[in-house]
């Protein structure tokens, strides 16, 4: 079949509709109005049951296994327009336990995945993929967005597979943050050891429908350009596509001066915005720039990607490796529970529960599933949990992407040993600096 651009607009048509449908449903359904389960992945579900892979209903494309890789290169373009400016100093002082915890958890979750699938799967399923561990972190840490650049990475070293297992693994760690996560609340609440929880119940009608009524309406930011010049939306929205767009293009040509390392697009498309960003900033001209407006675009980026990751999942690659697959989710969700329930005590002496149980949702769902429970655990965000994890994200996204980058390519060399002891002596030497920063206690709070 001949590809045409209206296939590209069929395709996101459709996936819009199903967007909208996760919009009523939550709107509506009580039973997923409690799942908490953002319209994102309510689409994504409805399109991988209607759509190729499985009932075969829905009229997509062949380019459906495609958006995910330009998306988030896109979305990655957008992270250093979007994040605000910080002083070490300020990290330090007010958030230095948080994102030595944070820190600490994430490069773990990297690491002890991909350890667990080389010592333990590995002798058992002898065809497994040398970075099939890398997987569980790619979804349950960094969501649908890092599953869909960790698969984008693998698949230009020819292990196109990836992609639909880090999706589905992304699709697992967001459930489970929900599930398990709101029932550690409901238990922590029975021991008396929450200090702002709140039952469902109880939650603001907003935040249980995600229509919110005209005193709680959110703004999208403000711009200082006329629309008599550009439109303010498309003038912010051409800084990131042209981020991209050159991402990709020193990706294609690196590919072709040095076959043997793909380095992939999203992480060529940061640099370039982060290059970007700089010089507007060295010019005086960042005043114009409006990081909200950025972070909007961002996350209905990543709308789409999220959506179009799921149902772009292939489920015959998922059930060829169904066993091994299993046994790594439920090891990641055994490590994200015991990070929570034997760790964030003695990092956290004030509002343990709330920075434990927002980080366990981070570790397992990515942000937003993380966001949903501390809403019910803290709804008034008296813990300021959000505005700390905030601060403490900014030192700690540089060293993600290092993960999300170099982690296939170590594996594609054939380093994968020389990963995991490099990320095992990072984790040493934050512990050692946060004991000696007084940030980790001798006793669990």
């Amino acid at each position: 079949m001949e590809f045409s651009i209206w296939d590209v607009l069929i395709d996101f048509s459709i996936i819009s509709g199903l967007l909208l449908a996760g919009v009523l449903m939550r709107a509506k359904i009580v039973f997923i109005q409690r799942s908490f389960m953002p319209a994102s992945i309510i689409a994504g579900l409805l399109g991988l049951i209607l759509g190729p892979f499985a009932l075969n209903v829905l009229p997509f494309s062949e380019l459906i296994g495609t958006y995910p890789g330009m998306l988030i290169a896109f979305v990655f373009a957008a992270l250093p327009f979007s994040t605000g400016k910080f002083k070490v100093k300020e990290v330090i002082e007010k958030v230095g336990g948080l994102w030595s915890y944070s820190q600490t958890i994430m490069i773990l979750f990297y690491t002890l995945g991909l350890l667990f699938a080389l010592v333990v799967l590995g002798p058992f399923f002898t065809d497994l993929h040398n970075g099939f561990g890398l997987l569980l972190a790619a979804g349950f840490v960094g969501g649908h967005g890092t599953a869909a650049a960790i698969g984008e990475a693998f698949a230009l070293q020819g292990w196109e597979e990836a992609t639909s297992i880090a999706m589905t693994s992304a699709t697992v760690g967001a459930l489970t943050a929900i599930s398990i996560g709101l029932l550690l609340i409901k238990r922590a609440a029975a021991k008396g050891q929450t200090n702002y929880i709140k039952d469902f119940k109880h939650l603001p009608h907003g935040l249980r429908t995600g229509l919110l009524s005209e005193k709680d309406y959110e703004s999208m930011g403000e711009s200082r350009i006329s629309s008599i010049v550009i439109d303010p939306l498309i003038y912010h929205v051409m800084f990131i596509a042209i981020a991209t767009g050159i991402g990709y293009y020193l990706s294609v040509l690196g590919e072709e001066m040095l076959p043997d390392v793909a380095i992939p697009a999203f992480s060529l498309a940061f640099i370039v915005a982060l290059l970007i960003r700089l010089a507007i900033e060295a010019l005086g001209a960042d005043k114009y720039l409006d990081q909200e407006i950025f972070s909007k675009i961002s996350g209905g980026a990543t709308d789409y990607l999220v959506a179009f990751g799921i149902a772009s999942i292939n489920l015959t690659v998922v059930a060829q490796n169904l066993v091994p697959f299993i046994l790594l989710m439920i090891f990641g969700i055994l490590l994200a529970v015991a990070f929570y329930r034997f760790l964030s005590g003695y990092y956290f002496q004030q509002n343990w529960f709330e920075k434990g149980i927002f980080t366990f949702g981070w570790i397992t769902g990515a942000v937003a599933m993380a966001i949903a429970l501390i809403r019910v655990a803290d709804p008034k965000q008296e813990s300021e949990t959000l505005e700390d994890f905030g601060l403490a994200y900014v030192p700690i996204a540089p060293v993600e992407i290092a993960l999300i980058t170099f982690g296939p390519l170590f594996i594609g060399a054939g380093q994968h040993w020389l990963f995991v002891v490099i990320s095992f002596v990072l984790v040493l030497m934050i512990y050692f600096f946060s004991y000696s920063q007084g940030w980790v206690k001798k006793s669990r709070s």
